[in-house]
């Protein structure tokens, strides 16, 4: 593990996060000979690392104040519940490495709506980020897939179901094999044996999680990853308010038994991509003390790609619907929409924990009171779920997805981020659309549908895919970043990750997420060219 052998040690970039953005910038500044130090506050996993299952609470949760230093963590604010990754790759280890491209609406609208022919400027980035992530088309569909091509086949719109775009290495199953990638320059791996656990961690190199491409690549150029480490402070060094003599960097351990001190390292530039939960709350405790030429756009422009997560208890004992990739198929279902069925792999059954009908209502005494009376006529499909012995192959998980645009914001709070609605109707977990492709595919499985109880009692949707809150705009009164990712007011400073998302994707958001970085980077010169010495 990497150590700082001496406080306020030197760098030309210091990156905070190591999840898509991070691990793009990380690998591109090494490259341009720029000395590179990545930050990551979660563990270094190698594949027997991760949990069999995610019963396995200590390895897969990450709750720090009791112990767990998993690859997931749960955040839930007045509006949404978040679900994100932790670890060295950040939201790679725990993503269903699917690789879709938006539509053509996600590149016209938002803050950066007109600064850029956005779906032109994109492109070449967008076929390097497949080129890198190692995007191929699933090969083979299973139960949940079938199922939801069956769904689509009854809306009679089969023509618009396809299997996904996966970050995945289809090659023979438990055989290792040279980097298959980069010319051998990668690591070793291994084949998919479709096994669905590439949520809960894949513990059979198949997964092409950053780690595997552009962190190992960045490793090879020079950089340096520092794991199990938070950031806490960034400011300016030299006197310069504006970051043009440095920034000093201030970070202690977060997997200490004890409360640690900080330590210190100082650079020329910042890049932050640390996910909207880690950039986003940086950025907003900063702002007065160390910062206070961020503008007030800090923490707005907050999307959740208007998601839902339905459950489906499957009666038919016959499917197994853990077999797979963990999204392996989609189904645009309308103009704004699109479906994905979920797995995890075999034994994985935390979920049903939490599982309990789908029940909208106006008010929570409504829906408390349909629950109440669903269990008194219904008690046996209701308990079914708690007592099914393999949760994950009797049930598929339904992801919905829009483009449909509304914004909240985020803004410091006493223990945790407070959101406030901005724009648009608020986020809801009871969306008609998902109520019926969901009960469509229930009737298909011969299944119930169920939600998370946080989204029936308190009317709250959760998302995996939370973006935005330091978006691109014409200047500070409109965003937090130009057009080249650049912080307004401040020097050699930039943001990429999902915070910097700037209009609502409508579907997985990791390969739009890592093209953006990719033309952010190109943005920077060598560090020749930049007049840097060594």
């Amino acid at each position: 593990m990497l150590t700082i052998s001496k406080p306020g040690e030197n760098y030309d970039y210091v990156i905070v996060g190591s999840g898509f953005g991070g691990s793009v910038s990380a690998l591109r500044l090494a490259e341009k000979g720029y000395k590179v130090l990545v930050i990551e506050k979660g563990r270094r996993y190698e594949p027997e690392d991760f949990p069999k299952t995610n019963w396995n609470l200590r390895k897969w949760l990450w709750l720090p104040s009791i112990r767990f230093f998993g690859i997931f963590k749960m955040t839930f604010l007045r509006h949404i519940g978040i679900l994100s990754g932790i670890g060295v790759g950040g939201g790679s280890l725990v993503y269903a490495n699917t690789l879709p491209r938006p539509a053509k609406e996600f590149f016209r609208s938002g803050s950066w709506a007109g600064l850029t022919d956005w779906e032109k400027e994109l492109e070449p980035y967008y076929r390097i980020a497949e080129e890198m992530l190692g995007a191929t088309l699933n090969p083979k569909l299973y139960d949940s897939d079938l199922a939801l091509k069956e769904l689509a086949a009854r809306l009679k719109k089969d023509e618009f179901f396809r299997p996904t775009f996966a970050a995945v290495f289809f090659g023979e199953p438990e055989a290792a094999v040279p980097d298959p990638y980069f010319n051998g320059h990668g690591p070793e791996r291994e084949g998919c044996s479709f096994c669905g656990s590439c949520m809960t961690g894949c513990r059979h190199n198949a997964k092409n999680t950053l780690d595997k491409n552009y962190l190992y690549l960045a490793s090879r150029e020079g950089a340096d990853i520092l794991a199990e480490h938070r950031v806490e402070y960034i400011r300016p060094a030299g006197g310069k308010k504006d970051g043009s003599s440095g920034y000093e960097i201030g970070f202690r351990k977060t997997t200490s038994f004890l409360f640690s001190r900080i330590k210190k390292v100082n650079a020329s530039g910042v890049v932050f991509a640390g996910g909207v939960l880690g950039t986003v709350r940086l950025l907003l405790n900063m702002k007065k003390r160390n910062l206070p030429l961020l503008g007030n756009q800090v923490g707005a422009g907050i999307r959740t790609n208007n998601e839902s997560l339905i459950l489906i208890d499957s009666r038919d004992h016959s499917k197994d619907f853990s077999k797979g990739i963990a999204i392996g198929s989609i189904f645009p279902s309308d103009e704004n929409s699109h479906l994905e069925p979920v797995r995890y792999g075999g034994g994985s059954g935390f979920w049903k924990l939490l599982g309990v009908p789908l029940t909208h209502g106006k008010s929570v005494f409504a829906r408390i009171g349909k629950l109440a009376f669903h269990l008194i006529r219904h008690p046996l499909s209701w308990l079914h779920i708690y007592f099914t012995k393999d949760h994950a192959r009797q049930s598929v998980i339904l992801l919905f997805m829009q483009h449909l645009n509304s914004t909240l914001s985020f803004r410091r709070g006493m223990m945790n981020l407070k959101s406030s609605m901005e724009s648009g109707p608020a986020p809801t977990a009871f969306m008609p659309e998902s109520k019926a492709l969901a009960e469509g595919v229930a009737d298909i499985i011969k299944g119930k549908a169920f939600v998370l109880v946080t989204e029936a009692v308190t009317g709250i949707p959760t998302t995996a895919h939370i973006l935005g809150g330091a978006v691109i705009g014409r200047d500070s009164s409109t965003g937090v970043i130009d057009a080249d990712h650049r912080v307004f007011g401040y020097n050699n400073m930039l943001v990429c990750d999902g915070s910097a998302i700037s209009a609502n994707p409508g579907v997985n958001p990791a390969l739009s997420i890592t093209a953006l970085a990719e033309r952010a980077m190109s943005k920077i010169p060598e560090r020749s060219e930049a007049g840097i010495s060594g």
